[in-house]
């Protein structure tokens, strides 16, 4: 079953808060293979939403992710 609330307790999100306060780039690296680059804009239990340099927003599933790496 999904989780149905957001566990700020978790390291994870946490972490992705971070990321979101800080407006860092990131590579986001999808289980099909897919590479995104952009700013997460906001997070909840199932999605993340990006935006990349043309300011197009990208909502995400959690369950399509493989990693979140801020770049360099």
């Amino acid at each position: 079953m999904a989780t149905t609330e957001f566990d700020t307790s978790l390291p994870s999100i946490r972490q992705v808060q971070t990321l979101i306060k800080q407006a860092a780039t990131v590579d986001l690296k999808l289980l099909n293979g897919d590479l995104l680059t952009g700013r997460i804009l906001w997070q909840d239990p199932q999605c993340v939403c990006i935006v990349d340099e043309n300011s197009q927003q990208t909502t995400i599933w959690k369950q399509a992710l493989a990693y979140i790496k801020p770049k360099s």
